[in-house]
């Protein structure tokens, strides 16, 4: 019997096992998509427990409830404003104290809630005992030990999560106490407050009114601007008093409440030797080994992909093209049958077999380093170089992600945490040579030329991505910001959650990508039928020959290479009649090709991915502006070459 519908919200700092909890109380009941009017992912599950059907809410990884990030300001927002009938707060059993900084803050709002004490077994690795008891004593809330890689603990969680809710939270928590000082003015504000009726809890809008929160600062004063000018006043006389900001005290008072408890509920057994895992995280931030590891773990994760991703392009392809007999039996070797066959079908076997077979392995081996630990060490290596662009180490996944395919690499750039870092990410990421732009540069250059020329053309690349990585970066008002990045214990990765992951991306992915490559492979069909490539020809031919030197009929393959990019080097060879691209182009000819194909915007899918990331002004500048770069490179490139060979 339903005994109606329930809201759970999952908190807690990155990195604690929050998805994995999230995907055992969900299953493949699940919906990722974005924040109201954000960039940032809100992931959202169902489930049917006890007669309830449950909404479970996976909020983003925070440390903390200020406003310094987007999803520290979604979090808070979301639990105060929605207000889920319950929140379970998801701590680190393994650094009880620096997890315990969030769970104060969030008792300070007021809000039903447990605790599941998660990855007791690494806690117990490290040799950290935790009286379970005592902390559920000393916070006034449940506290559910888990380990949630094993599923451990799951079932008692939620069943506690829904007698809190039934029952209501009656036990009394702790306050976190200030000084006198500062719980002076506390008090003051609060009462103040208390007269406003703020959505928010008068005492902790009272604290952060004197840490000097902006935006509650700024909805206080629209309200009654005499407070936010008391709290102020207040905050004025405590740093006078202590010398410090106010932030920076009632920071320093959590983190000893938070210290004091975590002290009296755990007691540690120094290891005597390193663990394995500690080794292990050593040998990989090694300064010099470290880069050794990456290096050879980027290299066989992409050797795999495109092992992997060849064999099932060409299966799918001979499976998909013996079908073509069928077609022409059904619709005629006519216009219909060309339209339904080259423009709708072949769109389809397209995406299925040249975008898919790449991205789900990526994906997949993506997800399994990222919950082993070992992406935020890469993002640890990657820093300071990345930093010379004004982007941090997380910037360097969508960058590997770009390798296999743009799409999923612009929508990766979520993981930067402002607006600004994630455009400038975004712009960086889709000048990175997708697997359809590889083709082009492997099976003209590296095919003709010879492949070290194949690879100077990347490392061209990567050159040209940290020249015009500056001067964005210049360009953007705002500064960087450091890499605050949570450095998990090494653990055995979840397979089912990786699967999982990789099968939310995939669909992602088709809901994007397939419509628009569809659309593409259909108006070049159109065109064709009707015969209307020579007056492109004719129109573009001031740019593809006076400037870049190529033959007139090249400009047909680069527009169309806007929809699709694999389409580039398919229809100069259906163009040209011949895929012995030597007997028409010269090697000079070739490399003008390659650079401007590799440069120019990666494909209408792409553009689709940036209008929902960052809307439809910023998507056609950085598509207007890597078309035009690409061009003027291109011409320039001949120049240069020529006079190098005369």
């Amino acid at each position: 019997m339903s005994k109606g519908r329930l809201t759970i919200a999952l908190a807690g700092n990155a990195n604690v096992g929050k998805s994995v909890i999230f995907n055992h109380l969900t299953g493949l009941h699940q919906h990722i998509g974005n924040w109201p009017g954000k960039t940032v992912e809100r992931a959202e599950g169902t489930l049917h427990f006890k007669g309830y059907t449950i909404d479970i809410i996976d909020l983003p990884g925070i440390y903390s409830l200020s406003t310094y990030s987007i999803e520290e300001l979604i979090s808070r927002k979301y639990i105060v404003v929605e207000r889920p009938d319950l929140v379970i707060n998801v701590v680190d059993a393994s650094v009880l104290e620096r997890n315990l900084f969030l769970t104060l803050q969030l008792m300070e709002l007021e809000i039903p809630m447990i605790i599941a004490l998660n990855q007791m077994d690494i806690a117990k690795k490290k040799g950290i005992n935790i009286d379970v008891e005592k902390l559920e004593k000393l916070l006034g809330v449940p506290v559910i030990p888990t380990i949630a890689i094993k599923g451990v603990g799951i079932f008692k969680l939620l069943e506690k999560a829904i007698e809190i809710i039934e029952k209501g939270q009656n036990a009394r928590r702790i306050r976190v106490e200030y000084g006198k000082e500062v719980e002076e003015r506390i008090a003051k504000l609060t009462k103040i407050v208390e007269g406003t009726q703020f959505f928010y809890p008068s005492r902790y809008t009272a604290i952060k009114l004197l840490e000097g929160d902006e935006e509650i600062e700024r909805m206080i004063k629209k309200m009654d601007p005499k407070i936010t000018e008391m709290a102020k006043k207040l905050a004025n006389e405590l740093e006078n008093i202590h010398g410090h900001s106010c932030s920076t005290i009632m920071s320093s008072e959590r983190y000893e409440v938070a210290g004091c408890i975590a002290r009296q509920v755990q007691s540690i057994i120094p290891p005597i030797e390193p663990t394995i895992e500690e080794r292990f995280h050593a040998i990989t931030t090694h300064k010099i080994i470290g880069y050794i590891i990456m290096t050879f773990l980027l290299l066989l994760t992409f050797y795999s992909i495109f092992t992997f991703g060849g064999y099932t392009s060409n299966l799918l392809s001979n499976i998909f093209y013996g079908w073509e007999p069928i077609f022409e039996s059904i619709f005629g070797k006519g216009i219909l049958g060309e339209f339904v066959w080259g423009g709708v079908f072949e769109g389809i076997i397209a995406g299925t077999t040249i975008a898919l077979p790449y991205i789900a392995p990526f994906y997949f081996i993506l997800y399994l380093l990222e919950d082993s630990g070992y992406i935020s060490r890469i993002a640890f290596l990657m820093d300071n170089i990345m930093h010379k662009i004004g982007l941090h180490g997380k910037a360097f996944i969508p960058i590997i992600l770009g390798y296999g395919c743009n799409v999923p690499a612009c929508l990766a750039c979520r993981i930067m945490e402002t607006e600004r870092e994630r455009f400038l990410a975004a712009f960086v990421t889709t000048l990175v040579p997708c697997a359809a732009r590889t083709v082009i540069i492997l099976s003209l250059v590296g095919q003709f030329i010879g492949i070290q020329w194949a690879l100077m053309l990347y490392l061209f690349n990567l050159l040209i991505i940290f020249a015009l990585g500056r001067i964005a970066f210049k360009a953007l008002p705002g500064e960087p910001t450091a890499l605050i990045m949570e450095m998990s214990d090494y653990k055995l990765p979840h397979l089912s959650t990786a699967l999982k992951q990789t099968w939310f991306r995939v669909v992602e992915f088709i809901k994007i990508a397939f419509p628009l490559i569809i659309l593409g492979s259909i108006t070049v069909k159109l065109l064709e039928i009707f015969s209307l490539f020579e007056t492109i020809t004719e129109m573009l031919s001031p740019i593809t020959v006076a400037w870049l030197g190529l033959p007139a009929i090249v400009g047909i393959t680069l527009i169309f290479g806007v929809l699709r990019k694999e389409l580039t080097i398919i229809m100069l060879a259906t163009l040209l009649g011949t895929t012995n691209f030597s007997k028409v182009f010269t090697p000079i000819q070739m490399i003008v090709f390659t650079l401007v194909a590799m440069f120019y915007i990666p494909c209408i899918a792409t553009i689709a991915a940036l209008i929902k990331e960052f809307g439809l002004k910023k998507a056609i500048f950085v598509t207007v502006f890597e078309i035009a770069f690409a061009i003027i490179l291109g011409g320039i490139t001949l120049r240069i070459l020529n006079v190098i060979i005369s």
